[in-house]
């Protein structure tokens, strides 16, 4: 299911609003490299996030969770790392996820990776 661009910047905006009640700062929006995209890089403390968002309006085909596959998992490791190596950052960081789905309440996934 693909999503019309208003519903993803929605979205989008939804997760921001939502990562910043947790007292998350914006960094940078749809960042963009040769490996893909990076929805939201955002700061919290001494950790910069790495943050996927999912939307899906339902629970159907597994809903917003496994919209996430292997492929897409290993184009956001590849991204992530081409950021910290092309603005030389070497702090924390952590690759998360925020799912959408339907009316119910954001979900954040810390550690998509495991």
């Amino acid at each position: 299911m693909k999503l019309n661009h208003a519903q993803g910047v929605a979205g989008e905006q939804a997760a921001l609003n939502f990562l910043e009640q947790q007292s998350c700062v914006l960094v940078a929006r749809n960042w963009h490299c040769p490996f893909g995209e990076i929805d939201l890089i955002m700061k919290q403390g001494d950790t910069l996030l790495f943050v996927e968002v999912r939307y899906r309006k339902s629970q159907a085909y597994g809903g917003a969770a496994y919209s996430i596959t292997a492929a897409k998992l290993a184009k956001l490791q590849r991204s992530v790392l081409y950021y910290c190596q092309k603005n030389d950052y070497r702090g924390n960081c952590r690759l998360d996820a925020v799912l959408l789905q339907g009316n119910l309440p954001a979900q954040w996934i810390q550690n998509i990776t495991g």
